[in-house]
Formats: C-alpha cells, structure tokens, sequence
C-alpha cells in the first residue's frame, strides 16, 4: 500500500483546488512560521493602545528606548547624514538617508519594537510589509512639510479603513519648536473631497527621546518647521498589507547577506513571506528557500 507523505509542520499543504476559497491556502508552501514578538506584549496594553489609534488616528508611545539606545543609534546614524532633499516635500533643510539596512543594525530594534508589532498584528492582515525606513534629520530653519497622508499613493477612494501605517521615532526630543510631527486628529476618517483648512484642530507630537508617534496610513500629518537653533533626528518605519507595493524596494536594496543577519520578523517584513495563496513567490516557492542558498 502506498501513501503519501505527510507534510511537514507548518506547511498547511494542499493538494486539491476545487474552488475559489482554496486559493485561501498557502500554495507555495509555507516554511515554518514564527509568532510575531508583538505577541508579547499584554492585551491590556494592546488593547489601550488600539483605543487610541482609532479614536484619534494616531496614539504616542512613550519611552520605548533607553537614552543609551539613542546615543547608539545615533552615533551609527549620523555619519551616514550627507544630502539634504531635492524638493521642499523632502526639505530642503532636511537630510534623509535611505536603505538603512544595509547600512546599518542601529535602526533594526525601531522595525521590530513588539509594540509597534503588536499594533500591527491588530490592524493589517498577517504578513504585512515594511514599506519604508528611513532617517530624517530637520535642521534648523526647516519649513513645516506639506500636510499629506501616507497611502495616499494607493488609488482606492476613501473613506476606508488604512491599507498602512507609520511610526516616527524621536531620537533627539521632539518639541513645539524643533519640528515636532504634526498630526491632524479624527481626519484618518475624512473622504476625498475633505482637505486639511485652517481651522483644523493640529496637534505635534511632543515626546522625549526614545519615544514614537504610531499613526494609520489615512491620518493627514506632516513635519513640522523646525525653528530652534538644533537639529532634530529621527528615525521612521513604515507598514503596508502584504499584497501592496511597498514604497521602498527591499528587495533590490537589501542584500541577502543583510537578510539573513536581521531578525525573524523583519525577514518576513522584507517580503521573505507568502500573502496567501502565492503573492511573493519565487520559482513557484516560498521566497525564504533563497536563503538556504548562496548570495
């Protein structure tokens, strides 16, 4: 008698397609999977911090790094400081560095800080994306950004739930006068016709070091002006759903070498993940069989 082979864990294989809702599965064949850190943070936390996203669109978290963790950060960031933007929406007193991964291992506990993940693992489906990371450093005399909102790339109408989300973390204070994010409360729920006007209530996200402002991709925002006589640094990670675009190409600007040494929930957050049942495959498989191979 013969049989067949049972699958390995966490394979959830599945042999037969024989409707629409079998496309559900993961057809590329899943490696073994690892929980989200996210999910070490309590529920209570969680849920407190999910309150507050979605009443106001954006929720401050406070004191998630040490002041030695800034001064490391910083002092692997800095050297890479170099152009400031090429138009007043980057700032043209603004200096930014991309592809920090490769540069960098500095930034990676900001990606992958559990509680930014467990927000994450509330509000986008599982296996969502890193869009964006990057260092931004205002300097003084900056004026305050274009008020945007971050999917706005994204051409579905809103209003409508948020297909991404961003954090930006303070690594020097953020203040009223060094050019503090500011956020626009309840506007993650305007629709298309709605813009920001004058009389919009605007909040800055004043926090210490170490600390992040979390906000959903529909929340109109912006950098503020910076009108002290410092810089101020800073470092953002944006989130998209597992089957966007991501804003940034990781997978052109990341090495493997660079995957391989970061963690778990960055691996997968750089693509080295399927969105059921085979967005993000390679050769038919699941992308992560590339790193059993050399570069």
């Amino acid at each position: 008698m013969s049989h067949k082979p049972a699958p390995a864990p966490g394979n959830n294989r599945v042999d037969t397609i024989d409707s629409l809702d079998g496309l559900h599965a993961d057809l590329a064949r899943r490696h073994r999977s690892t929980q989200s850190s996210g999910a070490t943070v309590p529920d209570a936390v969680v849920d407190a911090d999910l309150a507050a996203l979605q009443r106001d669109g954006h929720v401050i978290l406070d004191n998630l790094l040490t002041e030695a963790e800034c001064e490391e950060i910083r002092a692997a960031v800095v050297p890479l400081l170099n152009n400031t933007g090429r138009n007043t929406f980057e700032g043209h007193l603004t200096q930014r560095v991309y592809s920090v991964l490769n540069k960098t291992r500095a930034c990676d506990r900001m990606v992958d800080h559990p509680r930014v993940l467990a927000l994450l693992d509330r509000l986008l489906l599982p296996n969502y994306l890193l869009s964006q990371l990057q260092v931004i450093n205002i300097l003084p005399g900056e004026d305050a950004q274009l008020l945007h909102h971050d999917d706005g790339m994204y051409p579905l109408p809103r209003p409508r739930p948020p297909l991404s989300a961003a954090t930006v973390w303070s690594i020097d204070a953020f203040t009223q006068e060094n050019g503090a994010t500011v956020v626009l409360p309840d506007s993650h729920r305007w629709d298309d016709s709605r813009q920001p006007a004058d009389d919009d209530a605007r909040v800055q996200a004043v926090m210490p070091p170490g600390s992040c402002v979390f906000f959903v991709g529909t929340l109109w925002h912006g950098g503020g002006a910076n009108a002290s006589d410092r810089a101020r640094l800073a470092v953002t990670a944006q989130y998209c759903e597992p089957w966007l675009r991501p804003q940034e190409a990781f997978n052109l600007s990341t090495t493997r070498d660079t995957v391989r040494v970061v963690s778990e929930d960055i691996r997968r957050m750089l693509g080295y993940s399927i969105h059921p049942p085979f967005v993000g495959m390679v050769e038919g498989m699941h992308p992560k069989r590339l790193l059993d191979t050399p570069s």
